[in-house]
């Protein structure tokens, strides 16, 4: 408190300021506030990472077809995504890379891509086991493949 003179009085006045009550009624208005849009942002970080796991894979589809206009097949499995960046013995002068500027990045929840050559039946195919790392799942877990 402090001591206050105006027109010749002397006085006490308040100091302004919350009280406890007013704090904690803010405070869980900030709580519900929070339980109601915090679920809602953490689904849509689960749709984003999926989203950015197949721009990630289709980036890498088109590396591979630079890779195979250049040296007339796509990457044997033993090969795998890595020849995209460095030439590996078997490709010879043909290879006119790196198909990639950055390397090869894990998968958005931090696992590496899976690579099957053309051996596997199809041009090739690349898959993201998804959030949990093993094949199968639903929603995050599920795996996401090229083509």
């Amino acid at each position: 408190m402090e001591v206050v003179i105006k027109g010749g009085k002397t006085g006490l006045r308040k100091a302004a300021g919350f009280t406890l009550l007013e704090l904690l009624v803010v405070i869980v208005i900030i709580g519900l506030l929070a339980a109601y849009v915090g679920p809602k942002y953490f689904a849509q970080l689960g749709k984003s990472e999926v989203t950015i796991a197949k721009a990630q894979i289709e980036a890498f589809e088109k590396a591979l077809d630079t890779f195979r206009l250049d040296v007339g097949r796509y990457p044997t499995t033993e090969e795998g995504l890595n020849v995209l960046v460095t030439t590996a013995p078997s490709v010879g002068a043909k290879w006119n890379g790196p198909y990639l500027k950055k390397g090869i990045p894990p998968d958005p929840w931090g696992h590496p891509y899976k690579y099957k050559g053309p051996e596997a039946g199809a041009e090739f195919i690349i898959t993201s086991e998804g959030r949990n790392g093993q094949p199968g799942g639903e929603g995050e877990d599920a795996d996401i493949t090229s083509r």
